[in-house]
């Protein structure tokens, strides 16, 4: 049998359920009962890398294990029942705005005396602060706007053209240097970090599984594309302000010039992007699509609700004094983060 060697080591179990799926993929065991995943909280550290371990298999895989196992049949049965497990959840807990136009205007609005992640380490944090942030960021940064690419052939006309133009300019317009996700490893270079894709799973939080995991599951249905379509409008309509006060912050500690950069260019171009997005991804999607309308509000509220309880996460952390990944970087505290606290 044929190996894919190019992917990340599978991760640490973090419990029955991830333990279950890594044993599959290596041919070591068998999947974990239908029961155990309907039992396991949703949001939890277990049912997050389980799932993430699944959807990796549509992006660069796991070492050693081999690509034919994406598409099998058993290992899918396993990844629907914890889909609906944590798609249950997210609907059940996602305050959802009544229309599209009040969900993207709550966006909008800026608070005055805003108390987020990129407020924190803006005017407080520590360079072991961005490392952090980083680390966990990667998760996605690192396969940066692929889990969007997905929604392409769902869409048509007006919306396809604007998303694509999006993407492309995601994709660095044709020029390798220029791949935000490539961008993003110099950042983490300039940080001191590890720019192995992949190599931070193992510390990151459930929060943050979580959230990596939602682009996944919204980009892999066309059932939920207009879920998608929303979480992308949520992401580029807040990426620009939370941007800049990330950049500020890159610049405030001295964590260097690609650092900066990274930021930098996302106040540029996601202030470009969100305008298409709300005006030619949105409105030419619901033009021809418009009982999307409720699912694209569901993806910006549900984008929300999952960042927030990510950010609740660090700061919780951070404020503690302690680190906020599992297993701390060199010069954070050495107490780790305790498991995930929301369950």
């Amino acid at each position: 049998m044929e190996y894919d060697r190019e992917g990340p080591q599978l991760p640490t179990a973090r419990g029955p359920l991830s333990a279950a799926v890594g044993s599959y993929l290596l041919g070591a065991g068998p999947l974990p009962a239908p029961e155990a995943v309907a039992a396991a909280p949703a949001y939890g550290d277990d049912l997050q890398l389980a799932l993430y371990q699944c959807y990796e298999l549509h992006y660069r895989g796991f070492a050693g294990v081999s690509p034919g196992l994406e598409w099998d049949p058993d290992l899918l049965r396993t990844r629907a029942a914890l889909e609906d497990r944590f798609l249950s959840a997210l609907r059940a807990d996602t305050r959802v705005h009544d229309t599209v136009e009040d969900a993207v205007g709550a966006l909008l609005v800026e608070p005055v005396d805003g108390k987020g992640v990129s407020h924190f380490l803006r005017d407080e944090g520590e360079l072991w602060h961005l490392r952090e942030y980083a680390a966990q960021r990667s998760l996605y940064h690192l396969k940066e706007a692929d889990p969007h690419a997905w929604v392409l052939p769902r869409l048509w006309g007006r919306a396809k053209a604007a998303m694509a133009a999006v993407e492309f300019d995601e994709y660095g317009g044709g020029r390798p240097d220029r791949v935000h996700a490539r961008l993003f490893a110099d950042l983490m270079t300039d940080l001191g970090l590890d720019t192995t894709y992949g190599r931070h799973l193992d510390a990151a939080s459930a929060e943050c599984l979580a959230t990596v995991n939602m682009m996944s599951l919204f980009g892999l249905h066309r059932s939920l594309r207009g879920a998608l379509v929303g979480h992308f409008a949520a992401v580029e309509i807040t990426s620009s302000p939370g941007s800049r006060r990330l950049a500020e912050a890159m610049r405030r500690t001295g964590a260097g010039p690609a650092a900066e950069h990274f930021y930098d260019e996302h106040v540029e171009a996601d202030a470009v992007h969100e305008q298409i997005v709300r005006h030619e991804v949105i409105d030419g999607l619901l033009e021809q699509e418009p009982h999307l309308a409720a699912d694209v509000a569901f993806g910006i509220d549900a984008t929300e609700h999952l960042e927030d309880r990510f950010g609740a996460r660090l700061l919780a952390d951070w404020r503690a004094g302690r680190s906020s990944l599992r297993t701390p970087l060199p010069g954070a505290p050495r107490e780790p983060s305790e498991t995930s606290y929301i369950s």
